[in-house]
């Protein structure tokens, strides 16, 4: 992934983030980190969706592109319960009840946008949009209806891209969407939806303000249900709490 860097915003937070956290007690954390991840990328591109994907798992329910500087010092929930994740968007959400969603943990709709974005990276299995595949989706366009169909007639677990490069962090994500190309439900009626259509085609032609805006989003969900004091911990074993 292609580094461009975001600097200068929010160096101290209210909610004990900050861009320094590391600074005394483990000065070279950051560089640590990223070539430990880069690493990683470099022995699996997949793995990049993943760390998204976990990212805003984490936010939400408090549990080549950007890189970017985040505020630090996120301490680890004290609950992982799979119940939590009833608390997520799911694939067969309009872009009403996307916005909805959004909007309470205090997004804009532009900004859930960007980060519907992130599906520009990875995969979906056949069971999270076969339910398009009944020939009454009008937001689905023909051809690639019969790709879907074929993909998933190897069972709900085969997967799909979300886009023609799911290991390249770009826009593609967003041109799928005005060729009714969206995997998900919850995709392509961010195109059919005239509230968002303009923001999609806006992505589509301008990969450099996708990405600036979807740094900006993800910073703003890295400081969603931040644990603090007691609320939180450093796990020894990140598979479970301490």
């Amino acid at each position: 992934m292609e580094v461009m860097a975001v600097r200068g915003g929010f160096p101290f937070g209210v909610d004990g983030l900050r861009m320094d956290y590391y600074m005394m007690n483990c000065p070279f954390a950051d560089q640590i980190v990223k070539n430990t991840v880069n690493r990683a990328l470099q022995d699996d591109p997949t793995l990049a969706a993943a760390l998204v994907r976990m990212h805003f798992h984490d936010c939400f329910i408090e549990a080549g592109g950007p890189f970017y500087e985040i505020p630090k010092g996120r301490k680890d929930g004290r609950r992982s319960k799979i119940e939590d994740t009833i608390n997520l968007p799911f694939p067969t959400f309009n872009t009403t009840e996307l916005i909805n969603a959004f909007g309470q943990r205090g997004f804009t709709a532009q900004e859930m946008v960007a980060l519907s974005g992130a599906h520009t990276l990875g995969v979906a299995r056949c069971s999270s949009f076969k339910g398009r595949l009944s020939g009454s989706d009008p937001l689905l366009e023909s051809e690639f209806a019969k790709t879907l169909s074929k993909t998933c007639s190897a069972g709900d677990n085969a997967q799909q891209a979300f886009d023609a490069t799911p290991n390249t962090f770009d826009n593609f994500y967003f041109n799928a969407l005005i060729r009714k190309n969206g995997l998900l439900f919850s995709d392509q009626t961010l195109y059919s939806t005239p509230r968002t259509r303009a923001i999609v085609n806006g992505y589509a032609m301008n990969q450099a303000m996708f990405f600036l805006d979807f740094q900006s989003a993800m910073v703003k969900m890295g400081r969603l249900n931040v644990k603090e004091g007691s609320n939180g911990e450093v796990r020894a074993n990140c598979r479970k709490i301490n």
